[in-house]
């Protein structure tokens, strides 16, 4: 691969990598919820209707456990021994246990008052357990479930993990299903192996998945080889990408390419002034997506400091001060500065990306790809039919579709125009299991369905055409040869005897 083997390689990991720093990505964890996040200081997070700030994160390893604490400030959570069974009091039997409502003696007002006073939730849940009439009564696995509920409740422990595809996937698809097709993470394991994508590849991707399956795709080749995504609309949506947290060598290796222009290229009629006008658009949501950021982060800084700052100004002058910055005229020679160097950084952005657009169509037009991942909102089968064109023979491809009727239809498509082998429509069955001593039983709420796959392999389409003419004149001789001859079908007619 000519395009991919001028990269550099990837920068070798920091020794500190297993400790968290100021600007990484994390993914916070609270039972079987998860939050995508960026470490900043000074930043208030909400997680779970919990606010606090990650100062206190910066220096420690992945995977340890905090406590939110008074200020919203974040402790390590130290290990507590749990009680040996040996000292637990425990029932054999519920039956007798009526919930009537008047077997715990707090009430609201008194755990909002323990609350008050700044006491952790762990000792709230074991002033709960003392004061519940009916807790000594149930079984030990009834204890147990009680336990776990109080603590979900009061004890406010967050775990800091370190970004991968697993959990990433894990919290899309419980939080917003929806922006990645309904894609399960078993789905998505399926298609990384169906696909396989390995370090040194060549790849291209078309998905409309957030950027999921652009990072699990980068996550698994290792800034080694290169990606071409094409993409609908303006420019690529990579935001759960940068959840990943990738180096920026990462970034050397993928390439970009709107997929309006994908006709032209395989009609060769493409050139590089089609793409003036495409940057444009691109630099545009760009900057909107800055101007976003921004504005939230202005308004995330605006909101900490009317908190802190005392109510000094009358809103009278904070109505002159407001429109005396929004006025035009009222800007200095910093600002209009400050704008020429953005439109200068602008122009250099659109050109930068223009130059990225030339190297991923020289790349395309090679038409030796190692592989083709499709997963996306739009019908599979126009989309397979012409980008099979730019992968190499004998390289696997694999579609994603939520539905199975559309992979139907591209598999039977496939089958006529030929140049594939192997096609193989699958679906993957997911069910959790709960493992624990003498309790260990599927759960009873579990996925429906995680989408379809449509897998298979290229071949090359040249000798294929040329042997049509000779399967066809096959295909007539063993017609001829199965029918019978006209004269054994002539009645034999009876001889007199």
């Amino acid at each position: 691969m000519e395009g991919s083997g001028e990269q550099p390689g990837p920068q070798p990991q920091h020794p500190g990598d297993h400790r968290i720093r100021d600007g990484d990505f994390v993914v916070l964890k609270r039972e079987d919820v998860f939050k995508a996040v960026q470490v900043q200081r000074r930043k208030k997070v909400t997680f779970e209707k919990q606010w606090f700030y990650l100062d206190n994160v910066i220096g420690h390893s992945y995977g340890t456990t905090f406590e939110v604490t008074s200020g919203g400030s974040l402790q390590p959570k130290k290990k507590r021994e749990e009680p040996t069974a040996e000292t637990k009091e425990a029932g054999t039997d519920n039956r007798n246990i009526v919930d009537d409502g008047k077997s715990q003696k707090l009430t609201q007002d008194d755990i909002k008052a323990l609350k008050d006073k700044g006491i952790k939730g762990e000792e709230i849940v074991q002033q709960l357990i003392e004061n519940s009439t009916t807790f000594r009564d149930k079984t030990e696995f009834a204890q147990d479930k009680y336990i776990k509920k109080k603590k979900k409740k009061y004890e406010a422990i967050i775990t800091v993990v370190k970004p991968s595809t697993r959990i990433l996937s894990i919290m899309y698809y419980a939080r917003e299903p929806g922006k990645i097709n309904h894609m399960r993470y078993d789905t998505l394991a399926q298609m990384l192996t169906l696909g396989n994508i390995r370090a040194g590849n060549k790849m291209i991707v078309m998905e409309t998945c957030a950027g999921l399956v652009l990072g699990a795709m980068m996550e698994r080749m290792g800034g080694f080889g290169s990606i071409i995504q094409l993409y609908p609309g303006g420019g690529p949506v990579r935001a759960a990408t940068a959840c990943f947290g990738f180096p920026k060598s990462f970034l050397n290796g993928l390439y970009e390419f709107p997929l309006n222009k994908v006709d032209s290229l395989l009609h060769g009629t493409f050139s590089a002034e089609m793409l003036s006008s495409e940057p444009k658009d691109s630099a545009l949501v760009e900057e909107s997506n800055g101007t976003l950021e921004e504005k939230q982060a202005s308004e995330q800084e605006n909101e900490d400091s009317t908190a802190e700052a005392p109510e000094s100004n009358h809103p009278e002058d904070q109505e002159t001060m407001e429109t005396i910055s929004q006025d035009p005229e009222h800007k200095g020679p910093k600002e209009r500065g400050s704008k020429k160097d953005y439109i200068q950084e602008k122009q250099r952005r659109q050109e930068e990306q223009r130059k990225r657009h030339l190297e991923a169509a020289a790349l395309l037009s090679e038409r030796n790809a190692d592989g083709l991942i499709v997963a996306s909102r739009f019908h599979p089968t126009p989309l397979l039919l012409s980008l099979l064109d730019f992968v190499a023979p004998s390289r696997p491809f694999v579609v994603y579709c939520q539905y199975k009727e559309p992979l139907l239809e591209c598999y039977t498509k496939l089958r006529e125009r030929g140049g594939v082998i192997n096609l193989r429509l699958s679906e993957t069955w997911l069910r959790n299991y709960q493992v624990l001593p003498d309790r260990s039983h599927p759960k009873l709420l579990m996925s429906g369905g995680g989408g379809y796959l449509l897998s298979g392999f290229t071949v090359a389409m040249d000798n294929l055409k040329a042997d049509t003419r000779l399967k066809s004149n096959a295909s007539t001789l063993e017609s001829q040869e199965t029918e019978e001859p006209a004269a054994k079908k002539r009645k034999c007619p009876e001889s007199d005897s």
